[in-house]
């Protein structure tokens, strides 16, 4: 059987490390680790953005980014991944500074998969341009991304972080925002007018506005899909009511991603086997996924 050439654009770091890894940091930096920590069907996004606390208490050293990012990539190539993207945000691992974490993470994947810095909901502006500082000059990092979500308490607003997006693009970075994530779909039009993104992580409330389906078919925009994180999160109520198949049907630019392998139990073979059975999904339109993945990635 013809084995596909599989590309994954998102995959954090904090959420996908092995659980021997993360019980081995973990005591070594004293941390419990929970016996159940991982996400669960429902659990809403603020919940799961918790479960970070505990797997970014173990990877405050640049050793153990450096771990994570080698055992990264053994993992994604046994999946049959050719083509790895790892997103985190080294301003949490505060056992360096962020240029000795992002440093250590490229030492980790050694030429075998890429970078993209992650900037979080809720930050300052400024933080993010200081990560577009830092990966200009580190050609294996390849892209900036927001990450998280938003909260009525922030003090800034999407809009807000477009100077760095907008800095990265001049410096040749790729740009991918967490957007439209349950939430309005008007966060996937500023995500790609004003913070110019080329992909949107999650995006699931594309179809609530059909100006802004345009706006994404006409700009090529690609959708990072993540069917099972989205399940977990609940901005899906069933695995079968994800829009992954009207997406393709609409000539939406999709590609399938884990999102956190450890957190949601997921590798990128499961997560295309759940997809192939959603209701509407072809074999032709799997296909497309792993082209538009292949296409959409990130380089310099």
């Amino acid at each position: 059987m013809h084995r596909p050439r599989l590309t994954e654009l998102h995959r954090h770091l904090d959420g996908s490390l092995r659980r021997a890894t993360l019980d081995d940091l973990g005591r070594a930096a004293g941390v419990a680790v929970p016996d159940d920590l991982g996400f669960r069907a429902g659990m809403g996004l603020e919940a799961a953005l918790a479960c970070f606390e505990i797997t970014l208490a173990t990877l405050q050293t640049p050793a153990a980014v450096r771990r994570v990012a080698d055992e990264m990539c053994v993992d994604a190539a046994a999946e049959g991944v050719q083509h790895l993207e790892i997103r985190f945000a080294p301003q949490l691992h505060r056992g360096a500074k962020i240029e000795a974490i992002v440093d250590a993470a490229l030492e980790g994947v050694d030429g075998r998969a890429s970078l993209i810095l992650c900037g979080l909901y809720g930050e300052p502006p400024a933080l993010l341009e200081r990560l577009v500082e830092v990966a200009t000059p580190r050609p294996g990092v390849v892209g900036l991304d927001l990450a998280g979500g938003p909260t009525p308490t922030q003090s800034w607003s999407l809009e807000d972080y477009a100077p760095a997006f907008t800095r990265a693009r001049d410096r040749g970075l790729g740009r991918t925002v967490h957007a439209g994530e349950g939430r309005p779909p008007a966060e996937i039009r500023v995500a790609v007018e004003a913070l110019h993104a080329q992909r949107i992580g999650h995006g699931t409330s594309l179809l609530d506005d059909p100006a802004v389906l345009d706006l994404v078919l006409r700009r090529g925009v690609t959708i990072e899909a993540c069917p099972t994180s989205n399940l977990h999160t609940g901005v899906i109520a069933r695995a079968d009511a994800h829009p992954l198949p009207r997406w393709l049907d609409l000539g939406v630019r999709v590609a399938l991603c884990t999102d956190n392998t450890l957190l949601s139990a997921v590798d990128l073979p499961t997560e295309r086997a759940r997809a192939a059975a959603l209701p509407g999904m072809t074999p032709a339109r799997l296909a497309a996924t792993d082209r538009h993945a292949a296409e959409a990635r990130f380089t310099r």
